[in-house]
């Protein structure tokens, strides 16, 4: 057998961040290199997302395990992708699409696919000496990606009093990655001071931001900018401010519940108009999710109002599906796509999204998701695909430091160019 073939494929049950199951594949060609991957898992997720398989198996880990997706890797996936070159990841992902034609890969599972997928494209860069973004992207120019950290968290990532899911620092005005995560954990340990002196829970949520509750959905806002002064940098210069939203988290009835306790709802003008007001007095430069999914009327007047200020990212609405994002092409929604291996199932379709994207000018956000792992494929690929940014959550928790740890040694070994405020520009 050729050295560049697999010869085994093996996958195994391990936990992610929450301590929920997840799946972890090797990938072992006849040279005897070895590529590993695990997959993560997502709490706010869009209808349309690729469906991961769990066993509903109530006697062990509370029906979240996924023995059944890792034997559809051992017992479905390994046969068909032994023998294969692990260099063609073309014709690898095609196989496993072949296997489970199903929409939402709902037969094998996407956790079960994805794992597959990740682990052949690592072990097609081991065994070629390359790091991962230069085999998905060759020896062209590469940026390395403005992170969005997210230093507060709420809605589905902490369960507290916040509706809106992510506050973000995003350290733009710097000349180099090392300085800008360096200036933004500043920020997060000023953060944690100026909450605990305030009388505020200073513990943690899915993401490593901080979970306290707050008077309203701006009170984040003013503690950050305040943390940002703290940490000696200038808000609206060197740092600036991002938001996920996650509005389908709260929409009902054609309405959006700002404040549970209260009962307040708003129609999605009223929510247009307050971040209207947000990006006339605060140096916000992203919102995600702004508008629930199925409020494509609400999204239309969003980026008719709003799209030439701020860029605006769509994810449940997009699901990193080429299609998807041509339909809101048409539909003129959004100008941002974010891009999230787990919710397509394969490395071949997640670069095709990025390139449709980025063809059409959407620009293109790399994404984590809330319950992860140590695994850091997704600073390879933001990089590959040159998206200029990417969510990875907090500068805290291992899960989470390890795709900025990967992109200070990618900075380190090829001097690579800081993206900054380039993909914000408008």
């Amino acid at each position: 057998m050729q050295p560049s073939r697999i010869a085994e494929l093996h996958a195994r049950e391990i936990l992610d961040s929450r301590g929920n199951p997840t799946i972890e594949v090797d990938c072992i060609l006849a040279n005897g290199v070895m590529g590993r991957a695990s997959v993560p898992s997502g709490a706010s997720t869009g209808e349309s997302e690729a469906k991961e398989l769990r066993d509903m198996d109530e006697s062990r880990y509370l029906g979240k395990g996924v023995l059944k997706a890792v034997a559809n890797v051992n017992d479905m996936i390994r046969p068909r992708l032994i023998g294969m070159d692990v260099t063609d990841q073309y014709r690898i992902d095609q196989a496993l699409l072949e296997l489970d034609s199903t929409e939402g890969k709902s037969e094998l599972g996407a956790n079960a696919i994805l794992g597959a997928s990740l682990a052949a494209c690592r072990a097609a860069a081991a065994s070629t000496g390359l790091p991962v973004y230069r085999l998905l992207k060759g020896t062209g120019r590469h940026l390395l990606p403005t992170p969005q950290f997210n230093i507060i968290n709420g809605g589905a990532h902490a369960r507290t009093s916040l509706a809106f899911q992510e506050y973000m620092v995003v350290p733009a005005g710097f000349d180099s990655l090392s300085h800008a995560l360096r200036a933004a954990t500043e920020t997060y340990h000023h953060l944690k001071k100026l909450l605990s002196e305030a009388g505020k829970r200073v513990g943690i949520g899915d993401e490593g931001g901080f979970a306290p509750d707050f008077e309203d959905n701006e009170e984040p806002i003013k503690f950050i900018l305040k943390a940002i002064e703290k940490a000696g940098y200038r808000p609206g210069e060197q740092m600036f401010l991002a938001l996920d939203v996650a509005a389908s988290q709260f929409f009902e009835d054609e309405t959006y519940l700002l404040d549970a306790s209260s009962g307040s709802r708003v129609k999605a003008g009223e929510l247009i108009d307050l971040y209207a007001r947000w990006l006339d007095n605060y140096p916000v430069i992203s919102i995600e999710d702004g508008l629930a999914e199925h409020d494509r009327e609400g999204w239309r007047e969003l980026t008719a109002r709003l799209s030439n200020r701020v860029q605006l990212v769509g994810d449940d609405i997009f699901v990193t599906s080429t299609e998807k994002v041509k339909q809101a092409l048409a539909d003129n929604i959004a100008n941002a796509v974010l891009i999230k291996p787990n919710q397509v199932g394969t490395v071949t379709e997640t670069l095709e999204c990025v390139e449709f994207a980025q063809t059409h000018q959407y620009a293109t956000v790399v994404s984590h998701r809330s319950g992860e792992t140590t695994d850091d494929f997704i600073a390879d690929l933001a990089v590959a695909v040159n998206s200029g940014q990417i969510k990875t959550g907090a500068p805290c928790r291992g899960e989470r430091v390890a795709k900025y740890n990967r992109l200070l040694r990618i900075e380190e070994q090829d001097r690579l160019e800081y993206a900054g405020l380039k993909p914000f520009e408008r």
